[in-house]
């Protein structure tokens, strides 16, 4: 083999792995939300695990990274030990349409269809197509799929490519006899599990195995015991992405090596017995990439159908080697478990749990401020460390999400993970401060509480009535926001504005009283900072909801859709009529019993 021979094999290579991760990158972008709630919504049916394993794998072309997924979901305890043995095992079998594919490398035949067939027929076509959708189309939809063709284009060049660099190896005594040793299933399923283990994708491995095989040297008895030890090295991803995971991720990446090691002792002793027995022909002949890539699925559904009835066996062999401690069987589950960084392979998915643990920070934030609400009419130590405790967990979660955030912005993402990205940007720091008025209204109703005086009756039906506004801002606040709702977002504003007059007209009720001289200055102090802290908790509730609308709407400046909205939209002022008749004030009698009583 010449120095120009071994160069264009290293090209192809080269060209065949890039190939291969820009189309499993593009399929996992546009599939990777998608991947998500279909992992999701799994049920402890170990077929139905085997079937959306196979199905997310077949889709984004790599079952190492749907491993890797799975992994991180049983960290974070959104997915069961049990439902993930089921998806390990479609993933498998998932994983053999890209040996199907590259199979048509070897195609020979005079017939016009067939040759089309070839990669070196059509991969122009689909190179041509992918450019032009890469180039010419503004949808980022369009040019994910034209960047999924040029991946297949560039993956079967690389292939064809490294298929006529590896063809003078025929005549390589030495290369052959090397082969001729692999014949032996431990020599041979440890060089496929090492191939597999260093580049981290069987698939790829698989690959490289059927462009040898081209080359007319590789018999069958050399590329079974390579293709079964191919399925342990896979492993190595799964047992890579584990380090520093809690003890139930790392039980799943061994039900996924003992799953594949289990199935090469057993499909190995079964095979090698039989041909002892009856001398399977088949086995001295050439293997071709067709070869290669039947051996392949027939390893992984029979694997499959064998072992999916001994996943309780596989589960306690998990256990066995990683006990369950006692601090795991009390541990709680870690609030922030779904902020992975496994996941930022799959910045869709990633995302998706930063939006979750948003979605729980703005709860936690919700829940202070209803309790400090409570505390105005019925105060009582517990539920004021409650609010305490809370905001510290707001504060908590922004560190957390914060940082995870960044490294998110990192990774490349879609235009629709972008704008994702942008809302829980711009409202996680309107999440913090709510909470921190949560706590500047506990700490004044616990001023009241420790007050000899309180405020009238009139000034707690009109702080009542103020409230109770706020109350229903912030829930349809966490409503649109949980749900991604803008239409149930344009109704805040409206109510923000109410919320706004409000404050004013309570304000001013407040200097009458002060005028006649039937209030306190320091109660009247009182009621002024908590009455400001609500007004201030709508304005970010108004923030969530306009960022919410504005960047989905692609418009970067609310103070004009702002100005816009309230100018021209009549929609608004209908809403606001409709607010200002359910959050009337009662009507200010000055003749009424004083804002202040003196304790009896």
């Amino acid at each position: 083999m010449s120095i120009l021979n071994l160069l264009t094999m290293i090209g192809g290579l080269a060209l065949f792995l890039y190939g291969m991760d820009l189309m499993g990158g593009s399929l996992t972008m546009l599939s990777g939300k998608r991947m998500q709630r279909i992992l999701q919504n799994l049920t402890d049916n170990t077929w139905k695990g085997i079937f959306l394993g196979m199905t997310v794998t077949a889709i984004i072309q790599s079952s190492s990274s749907t491993t890797v997924v799975v992994v991180s979901l049983v960290n974070s305890g959104i997915m069961k030990l049990h439902s993930a043995v089921g998806v390990i095992m479609g993933a498998n079998i998932g994983t053999t349409i890209t040996a199907w594919i590259l199979s048509l490398t070897g195609l020979t035949s005079s017939n016009l269809f067939v040759q089309l067939l070839k990669p070196t027929s059509f991969s122009p076509v689909i190179a041509l197509v992918g450019v032009i959708l890469i180039m010419s189309s503004k949808k980022e939809k369009q040019q994910m799929i034209g960047k999924i063709l040029m991946g297949l284009a560039v993956l079967m060049f690389g292939m064809e490519t490294m298929s006529t660099a590896l063809k003078p190896l025929a005549r390589e005594e030495g290369f052959v006899k090397l082969f001729l040793l692999f014949t032996n299933p431990l020599l041979g399923a440890l060089a496929g599990a090492v191939l597999t283990a260093v580049i981290q994708s069987s698939s790829a491995s698989i690959g490289i195995l059927q462009a040898l095989c081209i080359t007319g040297i590789v018999p069958m008895s050399a590329a079974i015991p390579i293709i079964l030890g191919q399925n342990i090295g896979t492993c190595v991803t799964a047992l890579l992405a584990v380090i520093g995971a809690k003890r139930n991720a790392r039980r799943a990446a061994l039900i996924h090596l003992s799953f594949n090691v289990f199935g090469t002792v057993i499909f190995m002793t079964a095979f090698y017995a039989a041909d002892a027995v009856f001398s399977f022909s088949f086995a001295d002949k050439v293997a071709t990439p067709f070869s290669i890539a039947i051996a392949h699925s027939v390893f992984n559904v029979a694997n499959t159908l064998i072992l999916q009835n001994f996943t309780v066996f596989l589960e306690k062999i998990a256990f066995f080697f990683i006990p369950e401690t006692q601090s795991e069987k009390e541990e709680k589950l870690d609030e922030f478990s779904l902020l992975d960084e496994r996941l930022l392979e799959t910045p869709s998915i990633a995302l998706q749990q930063a939006w979750s643990v948003s979605v729980s920070m703005l709860e936690k934030s919700a829940e202070a401020l209803n309790k400090a609400l409570g505390l105005l009419n019925e105060y009582d130590g517990e539920s004021f460390e409650n609010v305490r405790s809370l905001e510290q967990k707001v504060d908590k979660y922004q560190d957390q999400l914060g940082g995870y955030l960044i490294k998110v912005s990192g990774v490349p993402m879609t235009d629709k993970d972008n704008l994702r990205l942008s809302i829980i940007i711009n409202s996680i720091s309107d999440f913090e401060r709510i909470s921190d008025y949560a706590l500047g209204i506990a700490m004044e109703a616990r001023k009241l509480y420790e007050s000899p005086m309180r405020f009238s009756p009139l000034a707690m039906e009109e702080l009542g009535i103020y409230t109770h506004a706020l109350e229903d801002i912030l829930a349809l606040t966490l409503n649109a926001y949980t749900n991604e709702d803008t239409e149930l977002a344009k109704s805040i504003e409206p109510l923000e504005e109410v919320i706004d007059l409000l404050n004013e007209a309570i304000r001013i009720r407040h200097i009458e009283r002060l005028r006649a001289g039937i209030c306190s200055i320091e109660m009247g102090l009182l009621l002024t900072d908590v009455t400001a802290a609500m007004e201030r908790v709508s304005d970010h509730c108004s923030n969530i909801a306009v960022a919410l609308i504005e960047i989905h709407a692609g418009i970067y400046d609310a103070h004009r859709y702002l100005r816009a909205m309230k100018e021209k939209d009549a929609g608004f002022h209908a809403k606001m009529e409709e607010y200002l008749a359910l959050y009337k004030l009662p009507p200010n009698d000055e003749a009424a019993e004083a804002c202040v009583l003196a304790q009896p």
